[in-house]
């Protein structure tokens, strides 16, 4: 992108009003005083600490009295001069205040013959009905990836010459940091790339965790959308072969991008069977920030809001791209329902149309309990590439999950027996097994005694597994899966 040549054309349609969302405030107004030099027009400065100024000019002074808001604007009606005015963190006299905003709109309706044009320049800026047919928004560029590379080499430059250490890492874990560092301005960039090379003198994949969370602290994500910090490593996944296979083979073309880049899978199944897990463990897997996106605070009473927080949900994880989506039990947010005053179906229109025009690179992983409720524009292929069946684990698998969660809480397996455990949990559910040995760690803790596998099978014949209490459900379940979508494991 060529942020001098697009911001140039619409200084020549000559619109009076331009927006200029931005944390780089400094950056902005570099790029308009040469612009204005360029065009032959003075440029102004305001903020409410200084008042008016050049801004083309070294050392000019600040004009008396233009300190405040509405004199400022008053100053720039009546003045004679032509040009550039940009008004810094502007937005907070906007609001409550309607002589400044018929102010601005007066001189945006006198334009056409004062020649003036009002920039004003914040982090947020929601533009006033009154004159927003007069407005037009600019966004600046964010760096490219040689840039973001040439930032990185430069902070580990300065490294090597203060302590100097050389600073170590290999191409694929510095590709990684170029990958997360997209989406930030240049200054934030180089921040997190000094933090991650401070900390050890090194860029590491273990660097890639603390980056992405730092980011997405800079980058003010909250809301609908979270950042899950505890991305588990695959292995921490028991059974799940054929998921695990049908990710390995499509990592590199996501990294890569393109037009048949994976677009994401549906997981459905029994509640406690993992799908949780395994979308957390995707990001494990790829080295990917993993965002969460709150079907349950998509709704809010206020008519048009539910649709506008799933836009700046999708909007975000674009900054944050690569990254994984994982859209938590979807069928709360966009499943059928007659009563909602047709939210849910404005919800799932956003969603649909991001899907099939997204151009960054965001895997979503959606999980799913009943998935009947779900509309079927969502799961055909083309919107996903795979639905993905989680089923109660086997007994070789319940073997797996016994002994991850007894070496998790550092048990030595040779002291329990977990093919005889696994044989006994049939049934059971990957949650319900981990909340077996807890029970039996608090039993054998009251008796104290040392945890055995006597006091798990104790907690295993005392627990009425979800698939006895919800069998139909679960029957019914594998009945539609059984020809509609892909065995997990």
């Amino acid at each position: 992108m060529n942020d001098s040549h697009d911001l140039r054309l619409i200084i020549e349609s000559r619109i009076p009003v331009i927006i200029i969302e931005t944390w780089e405030e400094r950056r902005a107004l570099s790029l308009l005083t040469k612009l204005g030099i360029q065009q032959g027009l003075p440029v102004f400065s305001w903020s409410v600490t200084d008042g008016l100024r050049r801004a083309d000019f070294d050392q000019a002074a600040n004009q008396p009295l233009t300190a405040e808001p509405e004199a400022v604007l008053k100053h720039i009606r009546s003045s004679g001069s032509a040009g550039l005015y940009a008004l810094c963190d502007f937005h907070p006299y906007l609001n409550d205040e309607p002589r400044n905003i018929r102010l601005i709109k007066e001189i945006a309706m006198q334009a056409e013959d004062s020649g003036k044009s009002l920039v004003f320049i914040s982090h947020a800026f929601n533009i006033p009905s009154e004159f927003k047919r007069h407005s037009a928004r600019f966004n600046l560029s964010m760096p490219e990836d040689h840039k973001l590379r040439a930032a990185i080499y430069k902070e580990a430059q300065n490294f090597s010459n203060t302590t100097g250490r050389k600073v170590k890492t290999d191409r694929n874990a510095l590709d990684k940091l170029v990958n997360n560092l997209r989406g930030l301005p240049l200054d934030d960039a180089r921040k997190l790339a000094r933090g991650a090379i401070i900390q050890d003198g090194a860029i590491t994949h273990s660097d890639l965790s603390s980056v992405n969370k730092a980011k997405f602290e800079l980058l003010d994500m909250d809301g609908v959308l979270s950042f899950e910090y505890d991305t588990e490593n695959f292995a921490n996944v028991g059974g799940l072969s054929k998921l695990k296979d049908w990710l390995g083979k499509r990592e590199q073309a996501f990294q890569q991008g393109g037009a048949d880049s994976p677009k994401g899978i549906m997981m459905v199944g029994v509640q406690g069977g993992g799908k949780s897990l395994a979308a957390k463990a995707v990001a494990g897997l790829w080295g990917m920030p993993l965002l969460r996106m709150d079907m349950g605070a998509l709704y809010n009473k206020f008519f048009g809001e539910s649709e506008r927080n799933v836009r700046e949900a999708l909007k975000l994880a674009e900054t944050m791209a690569p990254c994984v989506l994982w859209i938590d039990e979807i069928e709360k947010g966009i499943g059928s329902d007659d009563h909602d005053g047709g939210t849910s179906k404005r919800i799932l229109a956003t969603l649909l149309t991001w899907m099939a025009e997204r151009q960054h690179a965001v895997f979503i992983v959606a999980t799913a309990n009943n998935i009947q409720r779900l509309p079927p524009e969502l799961i055909r292929k083309g919107r996903l590439d795979e639905v993905f069946f989680v089923d109660l684990p086997s007994e070789q698998v319940r073997q797996q999950i016994f002994a991850i969660h007894l070496e998790k809480r550092n048990y030595p397996l040779a002291n329990f027996r977990c093919a005889e455990l696994s044989a006994a949990s049939a049934g059971f559910t990957g949650a319900e097994i981990e909340q077996a040995i807890v029970a039996a760690r608090y039993s054998a803790k009251a008796r104290n005694e040392e945890l055995c596998t006597a006091h798990i099978i104790a907690e295993i014949d005392a627990t009425v597994p979800l698939s006895v209490t919800m069998s139909e459900q679960l029957d019914a379940l594998r009945a539609w899966c059984q020809t509609r979508a892909v065995a997990a494991d």
